[in-house]
Order: C-alpha cells, then structure tokens, then sequence
C-alpha cells in the first residue's frame, strides 16, 4: 500500500504543478520500478521528469533537493540531459545536501551523468558510490540497497576547486531484496583506478578493464581505487568505509598500494604502511569476505643490459608479500607477473602500453594486459567468476 500512496501522490503532484520543461516538477517514473531525471534549468528531455536546483523535496511528490539553498543551475557542454546541470554547493559524504527519492525498500541500479566538471565522486547513503569521475559529461553506475524507504545521493569532492555537478540520473529497481549481488571491490591508486569515458579513456587503470576478465554473471566490480593514494589514506578517507559498508560474505576485495606509499612526501614508513593495511584486510576479513593483496607492476624502464625487465625491489612489495602470508590471503604478485610479460614483449612494446612520455601509468591497452594477467592468476589459484 506504501508503494501505491507514493505513486498516487506522484502523479497528484503531477497535475496539480503541470507539464514538464517549465521547471516544475513531472511525474518520476518511466516504468514500473524506473525513474529517469534530468537536472538543471534547460531544456527537459523526452522520458526524463526535470529537477531544477530550487526543486525543494517534497513528501506528496517524493523527490527533490533536502537543502535547496545549496544547490543552483549551471550550463554543460554536453547533448541532451547533458546539456544543462545542478551544481551542488554543499559537499562532503556526510552532507545534508543531497538529492532524495523516495524508493520502496530493494537493490537498485543507479546510472549517474555529471555536467561540467573536472572531477567529482558519487555519495549516496552517507557513503561513496563512485570515486573520481573524471571530464565533462562522465557517466557511471553503480548498485545500491535501500532498506529505509529513500535513496540520498549527492556529487561532492574528487578534486578540491572542481565543480560538482549532475545534469541525470537514472534509478532502475532489480530487486525487491535489498542485498547487492556478489561483487569485486578493488583499492588503489593511479594505476587501478578508473579513468573516463570508461570505455574509451586514453588512460586507464587495470581496475577499469578488469570487467572484461571477469563473469558478470557471477561479479559486479566497484572500483574504489583513486589517483595518488597511499594505505593511510584509503583507510582513513572514506574509500574503505564505504566498502566495509556493504561487503559481505562471497565478495572479493582485490587491495593494490605501495606505489604513492614510498613517496617520502607521504611520510609513511614501510611499517607504517604494513599497519594501515593490515587494519584493512582485518576488517573486510570480519565481514566474512575475501582479501586478495596485489604487488604494483613496475616502470616500463625497470629493463636491465640483458632485456630483462626486473622491478621486484619498488613499491613495498616485500611488505606486501609479507602481509599475504602473516594474514593468510591470496597473492597475485603482479610485480612478478607483469615484469615476465614485459621482458617476452621487448623494450618498445612495453613502453607502447603507457603513456607517452609517462613509464609508470599505463594506458588503455596496457591496463587491459595488466588487468588480464590478474584475472588469469586468479583463475589459476581457483577463485571462481574468472
């Protein structure tokens, strides 16, 4: 009856206030258990209802901006629902300033598109969904439960001085049980982390293509990875808190730092470094889910005068390899497994899948080799969905 009344009152809503593209709020719904909105002050696109920044949220209507204050109209540069967006004034996960729907209980499926922005993290449910969207016109989704009737979401800080903006957002109800499906969470930094468009990003991280390895049948990836972290700081900004969150037994939690760790400027000593991810591993261990430690690849230069590529001692990976066995978890030596595939490829192949001028960040076609070596140790080590 509760999914009913709010109906009603959406279509109530609906009429009294009157038709879409004049800033008033439309009916939410495109099919049952969909929810399509177009933000900004613009234009409203066929199928969408449209959200301007005053929209206030309201019970009868059930959507609409908890502190409209905070919120105003911008421009975008982009076509369609993309043409226009709301720019959130008030940020942080924590914020009050969030955009609510109100949603039966279920798992959900949420497809976010930003406007203008350089880079900006999805929050929802007090929690980060999506970590660094990067570009004008970023698009992503994600699967979120509801237990508590309504979804609070919100665009917020990836980059301090960058606007944060949202000109859509899609809601699709899988399931009336509010449980995610078995997923893959994956911490790191620049080299994991994802880059966008993500299907055609010039850079990109091995946790950005490590979808195309993986059963979707069997896993959803979440990619929680972020540029220039160290373990201090997955641990303590809110990356981890948001997995811890909703990890839960026969997930995986693949966890590759060090890189931005050995940087005297973090002042974080390899023991220091061991402590914060322990702690980690420890935690999601006592969720009941799985962690797999990953060594970082090394530079493309790591050849020596024989053509061997060799980068066993960079990174805190005798660290890492010590934490593997101390708290008993899989291993995949990445370190180890990349160098071998560099040394069978040569000098000028290797260098071919980074950056120009750039040895330690791969691009496209080289996060795919090195997210395929991953998902292959994994499948020889007997984890399933690989």
């Amino acid at each position: 009856m509760k999914w009913k009344k709010g109906l009603t009152g959406m279509l109530l809503a609906a009429f009294l206030c009157g038709a879409p593209g004049l800033g008033i709020a439309a009916p939410a719904y495109a099919a049952a258990g969909e929810y399509k909105f177009d933000f900004g002050g613009g234009t409203v696109e066929a199928g969408y209802t449209g959200v301007s920044a005053s929209l206030f949220y309201d019970k009868a209507r059930g959507y609409g901006f908890r502190t409209p204050e905070n919120m105003r109209n911008v421009s975008a540069s982009g076509a369609g629902v993309a043409s226009d967006a709301v720019q959130f004034l008030a940020t942080g996960t924590k914020s009050q300033n969030t955009f609510d729907v109100d949603l039966p209980p279920g798992l959900y499926e949420v497809s976010v598109t930003l406007g203008n922005t350089s880079r900006s993290s999805i929050a929802a449910e007090g929690v980060y969904q999506v970590i660094n969207m990067t570009g004008n016109g970023a698009k992503d989704r994600f699967q979120i439960p509801v237990t508590d009737g309504q979804l609070n979401l919100l665009v917020t800080a990836g980059k301090e001085g960058a606007a944060f903006t949202l000109s859509a957002l899609e809601i699709k109800q899988l399931s009336g049980n509010p449980v995610t499906s078995r997923t893959i969470y994956i911490g790191g930094d620049s080299t994991v982390c994802n880059y966008y468009p993500l299907d055609s990003s010039v850079q990109a991280g091995w946790g950005q293509l490590l979808p195309a390895f993986v059963n979707p049948n069997t896993f959803q990836i979440r990619n929680m990875a972020s540029g220039g972290q160290i373990a201090r700081g997955f641990h303590q900004d809110g990356q981890l808190e948001a997995i811890v969150k909703y990890i839960k037994p026969g997930d995986y939690f693949i966890l590759q730092l060090g890189i931005n760790d050995t940087n005297p400027k973090h002042n974080e000593s390899e023991a220091e470094f061991k402590d914060w991810m322990r702690d980690m591993i420890r935690q999601v261990k006592a969720k009941g889910a799985t962690v797999i430690l990953s060594t970082p690849q090394g530079r493309a230069t790591d050849f020596n005068a024989n053509n061997v590529h060799n980068a066993e001692h960079r990174w805190y990976r005798s660290a890492i390899l010590a934490l593997a066995q101390e708290e008993q978890t899989p291993l995949v030596d990445l370190n180890v497994l990349s160098s071998a595939y560099f040394t069978s490829i040569g000098k000028e192949a290797t260098l071919a899948l980074y950056m120009n001028g750039d040895s330690l960040h791969p691009n496209f076609a080289g996060a795919r080799e090195l997210a395929r070596l991953v998902a292959q140790d994994l499948k020889r080590q007997g984890l399933n969905g690989f």
